[in-house]
């Protein structure tokens, strides 16, 4: 039978996120003394795919722990297969995001600066689709995670629209509109996208021109939370390396930094007008 004795081998949970995952599956499962196919009916899913998550050869998604959660009965408790699910899809990301996203959504204000793409919160579901397909294209994510990726930032964008949503003031290089992203009718709807923002009453949009040239402090994304208690955190990525800061002393820094780039860019009048200028030149 597959899933029984056949596939047994000693799992290793130190080996990745996938292997953790799938050792705790076995150890849920075999403390039920549940078979890998009595599982599967339960769960709605074939003992080959209880075999191969179990043993690391296939990645779990979204659908197949929550039905474990349903199954286990671990939904929303410290237990949740979905709550480690989230834990292997943060790991594809970089340090302290997955922390950062949780304060970003009970923030007082949101601050945001970044160079060539447009800030997930702003970003159409085709705009976001097309970027996580460049990353199947390059073989560093499988299909089912690029679309999960998609799911969790519209996740993401509605956990911002509360019923007292927070200001939000973005500040984008104009590279980040200059720069084609899954062809012209996907700009254009990103880029209408954008004006619409604008006009928001608890929004701000301005552009940093290439026209500022070393005259822009930063130069990778920096994203500043005041929350609601007044305290100020930030978060600054490269392409390598991400961290959330909370410390007074190096966080102020950063939001004097943001104020010289708020007052050197462009007004949000003179940004929507460079906008609706690029529109014209998508295809």
């Amino acid at each position: 039978m597959e899933g029984t004795l056949v596939n047994r081998k000693e799992l290793n949970p130190e080996a990745s996120p996938e292997a953790a995952f799938g050792a705790r599956l076995r150890s849920a499962r075999e403390a039920r003394s549940w078979k890998q196919d009595e599982l599967a009916g339960l769960a709605g899913y074939s003992g080959r795919h209880i075999s191969a998550v179990e043993t690391g050869r296939k990645p779990p998604t979204l659908r197949f722990s929550r039905s474990l959660d349903t199954v286990f009965g671990f939904t929303g408790t410290t237990e949740s297969f979905e709550r480690a699910w989230g834990e292997i899809r943060h790991g594809s990301l970089l340090e302290g995001f997955p922390e950062y996203l949780g304060q970003e959504a009970r923030a007082a204000e949101i601050r945001m600066f970044d160079v060539g793409v447009i800030p997930g919160p702003l970003q159409t579901p085709e705009y976001a689709t097309a970027i996580e397909e460049g990353h199947v294209k390059r073989g560093t994510l499988t299909p089912e995670q690029a679309s999960e990726r998609v799911e969790s930032l519209v996740e993401r964008q509605a956990a911002l629209a509360r019923r007292v949503p927070p200001m939000v003031i973005v500040v984008l290089d104009e590279s980040c509109i200059r720069r084609a992203i899954g062809g012209g009718e996907v700009m254009e709807r990103q880029l209408a996208h954008l004006v619409e923002f604008a006009e928001q009453p608890n929004t701000m949009l301005q552009l940093a021109p290439y026209a500022m040239g070393e005259h822009r402090p930063f130069n990778r994304l920096v994203n500043l939370l005041t929350l609601p208690d007044r305290s100020v955190m930030s978060y600054v990525e490269s392409e390598t390396n991400g961290h959330l800061d909370r410390e007074i002393t190096s966080v102020l820094p950063l939001v004097r930094s943001y104020h010289q780039l708020q007052a050197a860019a462009l007004s949000q009048a003179a940004s929507v007008a460079m906008i609706d200028e690029a529109r014209k030149g998508t295809p």
